[in-house]
């Protein structure tokens, strides 16, 4: 299909510009929150970073104790996460289909902003699916992704003025954001997906929300905000999954 979404972080010029990224600005308040997040949630150390780019998160993880692995479809991205972490696990999956992984493995699996890119409910529900199968049944699936807001503001970290457009795309269409924190300003097409339209996928894929966390910035924080103070820019689901997955 001519016009079928493309993930951009498979370009290789784009992703040595992205994996310069630390936590700054905006991202900032994506990470944030996180440890403490775990700590209240998750038991054990075993983790998996799903759609862990160039291993910026799985590295996070591995800062918080947890031994932690990456996979992703980019090997424009894994090339970068192996530069910068030699000693790391960083595998290559499959772009077409769930990717497959031990049952019932992982305390802990993390997928930050991965679901950004991902277009279709049937596509989302199936990679819950398999991301629940393989989380130990006291294991917990933590999700960091945008907000629908997020296209329609200006902040520390995107700029979104030049895409009016944004702010009429219903769930499941795309979206286009500039990333000012890294030296390729070539717009991001990402998808949009609600609150409503995320609950629903996780009804469909047998998990629970046990947490939904909408971090804002606060005026204490070193950086001059624009709409992190009143508007998420990002949301944090914590999920488990229904006994009927690892019953099954």
């Amino acid at each position: 299909m001519a016009d079928q979404f493309a993930n951009v972080y498979a370009d290789a010029e784009r992703a040595k510009s992205y994996a310069s990224l630390d936590y700054p600005g905006t991202y900032y308040l994506a990470f944030r929150d996180i440890p403490d997040l775990l700590r209240h949630h998750v038991q054990g150390p075993q983790a998996l970073d799903f759609g862990c780019g160039t291993g910026r998160s799985t590295r996070f993880l591995k800062n918080l104790g947890f031994h932690a692995s990456g996979i992703d479809i980019a090997d424009a991205m894994l090339a970068e996460a192996r530069g910068r972490d030699p000693q790391g696990d960083y595998r290559l999956v499959p772009p077409d289909r769930p990717p497959a992984l031990p049952h019932g493995a992982y305390d802990l699996i993390l997928a930050a902003f991965t679901f950004d890119n991902i277009p279709t409910a049937e596509t989302k529900t199936a990679l819950f699916r398999a991301l629940g199968r393989a989380l130990r049944p006291t294991g917990r699936l933590v999700i960091i992704v945008s907000t629908p807001e997020i296209y329609w503001h200006e902040w520390v970290s995107f700029s979104t003025k030049d895409f009016p457009e944004n702010r009429h795309v219903r769930d499941g269409g795309r979206v286009r954001i500039i990333m000012l924190d890294v030296p390729d300003r070539r717009p991001v097409e990402d998808i949009v997906w609600s609150d409503r339209a995320y609950r629903q996928v996780f009804r469909d894929a047998s998990l629970e929300v046990l947490q939904m966390h909408q971090p804002l910035g606060v005026a204490t924080e070193p950086y001059r905000w624009v709409s992190e103070v009143s508007v998420p820019a990002w949301t944090i689901y914590v999920l488990r999954c229904g006994s009927d997955v690892h019953a099954g």
